[in-house]
Order: C-alpha cells, then structure tokens, then sequence
C-alpha cells in the first residue's frame, strides 16, 4: 500500500456496509454467471434447504430464488443488508421462497446434514476459504453442493504491487489449482471451476460504483474517513485494470462425498 491509500481493514465495517448497501451487488458477479453455476447443481426439488451464506442485498440470491427449487435462507452480518434482502424479496414475490436473518458465518444456526446447497458469492474470504469450506460441511447432506466464488490468482508469478495490495487485503489468496486442493481436503468432489469474465467487475461492479460514490460522498462529505475509503475503492479498481490478467474472481463448486 502506497502512503496515500489506507489499508481496507483500517475503515469501520458499518461506514462500508453503508457504501455497499447503495450497490445491487455486493461484489463481482453477474446474473449470468449465478446461472452458470447453479446449472452444475443437480439434486435440487421443491424440498430442498438452501443457504446463501454472507448474502449481502441479495442481489444473487434473488436469482437463485426464481430459477431453482428449494427454499432459500440469506445470512448477513449486518441489518442493513437484510432489511434490503427482505424488502426486495417481497417486491419480486419471493417472500415465501427466500428470507434472510441476521447472523455470523461461523455460528450458522442450521442442523447437522440439513442443507442440499451452500452458496456464497464474494464471501467466504470473511472467515477464510479453507475454513468455511471445513466448517460448513457438516451443514450439508451427502451428496449436496457448495458453490463460492473467491479472489484467487491466474499465474503463479505477479507483480509486487498487486501482489502485496492483495495479501494485505485478503491473505488467503492462493492459485486457482491450490484452491480445488483445499477443495478435495475438505470433503468435497470438485464438480466445476470456471473464472468470472471480466464484465463481472467492470460492468456490474465498478461501473455502478461511480455513481454510488457521488451519492456517498455527498452524504459523508464532511467524514474524512468516508473520503478516504472512496480513495481505497478507486485504487482497488485502478489496480484491476492495471492487473487483471493475474487475477480474478472464480467460481469452485463441489459436491460432498
């Protein structure tokens, strides 16, 4: 990090849960792709329990609901997000199929083996990718599926500038290949893996943020921390496009054995 950005852990979760809940989407993704992975998952019914694990708005998860079986719960950490997931869920009619609450990722209130399908979009890196993939197992049944997506590098080399933006930011960013390994020691066949493209952060995530930063700016003006997470966010994009060759977002999908 340069002396003029801050480092992403040093703002307030609730001053960035704020920013973001201006956004559709929470994180790179596209309704597209949502469907993309949702098309390797094959045990799904009118029965079936499914959980979008740090589901944000719910943007996704909105899209699970109205092309897939099964009912869906949203967990967020943050009340903000799920006053917007509800809200939205009863504007498209989906009340009855999708809801989320309040609570942590790693004090997920479900049973042992009640779950057909974990998802979570751009959100595991909040307790780690190896963790979550470990400790939300036992939530699933044989033979379910958990489909993330997580920041993972494309080459095995990178410049010292994104590289070190990256592990201060996330550290458990690893390779593509690292990441089924931890995949397959957790309990999982890998079913599929496919890279994000990049109108996945450019369309649907940078772009909408540069409106969202104006709306932001102008209700924080006075808020100097407010300035400078906005100065984090722009690097953040200005280093995609300087770096995107080396990395991206990927979707694992895996099916417990």
């Amino acid at each position: 990090m340069n002396e003029e950005t801050k480092s992403i852990h040093e703002f307030d979760l609730e001053l960035i849960c704020e920013y973001f809940s201006i956004l559709d989407r929470q994180g790179p993704g596209s309704p597209e792709i949502t469907l993309k992975a949702l098309s390797f998952i094959d045990n799904l019914n009118e029965n079936s329990q499914i959980a979008d694990i740090g589901c944000g708005a719910g943007g996704q998860t909105m899209v699970l609901a109205q092309n897939s079986a099964g009912t869906i719960t949203g967990i967020d950490l943050f009340p903000r997000f799920i006053n917007i997931f509800n809200s939205n869920a009863k504007k498209k009619n989906l009340h009855n199929k999708a809801k989320a609450i309040v609570g942590s990722m790693d004090k997920l209130p479900f049973q042992n083996q009640e779950l057909d399908l974990i998802w979570s979009e751009g959100a595991i890196y909040n307790i780690g990718f190896e963790r979550g993939l470990n400790e939300w197992n036992k939530f699933l049944k044989i033979g379910g599926y958990i489909a993330v997506s997580e920041v993972s590098w494309f080459t095995d080399k990178r410049p010292t500038e994104i590289e070190e933006f990256w592990l201060d930011a996330y550290s458990e960013i690893d390779t593509i290949s690292n990441k089924i390994s931890q995949l397959q020691r957790a309990g999982y066949i890998p079913v599929a893996t496919f890279i994000l493209p990049e109108n996945c952060w450019i369309e649907h995530f940078y772009a909408p943020q540069i409106d969202a930063q104006k709306v932001f700016l102008e209700k924080n003006k006075d808020n100097k921390s407010a300035i400078d997470f906005i100065t984090n966010q722009r690097h953040e994009m200005e280093l995609y496009h300087k770096y995107k060759e080396y990395y991206g977002y990927v979707f694992y999908i895996g099916k417990k054995i």
